[in-house]
């Protein structure tokens, strides 16, 4: 699977399903998830996007921003909020 993510500053740079699962796992571990619980949800979660993502050649780093917020909404609000809202402002 190529999957090109167009980034915030242009660039591109191929979809890592390991960089999702990060985000994801931070998320979960900040809103004080243990590990067993926040493995299965950034797996889920990380399915998920990659099965939405994986008819598109290219995508945004918002719409893989915006699909895993509203992933991880249906596991767990405070990680979600936490995701949200402690986006890399750089």
């Amino acid at each position: 699977m190529k999957i090109m993510i167009v980034k915030r500053k242009g660039h591109t740079e191929f979809y890592d399903e390991k960089k999702v699962y990060g985000s994801c796992y931070f998320a979960c571990r900040n809103a004080h998830l243990n590990e067993i619980e926040s493995e299965f949800i950034c797996e889920k979660v990380t399915y998920s996007i990659t099965q939405r993502v994986a008819k598109k050649k290219t995508v945004t780093s918002d719409e893989i921003f915006a699909i895993l917020a509203e992933e991880l909404k249906k596991y767990n609000e405070d990680a979600a909020f936490l995701y949200e809202t402690h986006r890399d402002i750089s």
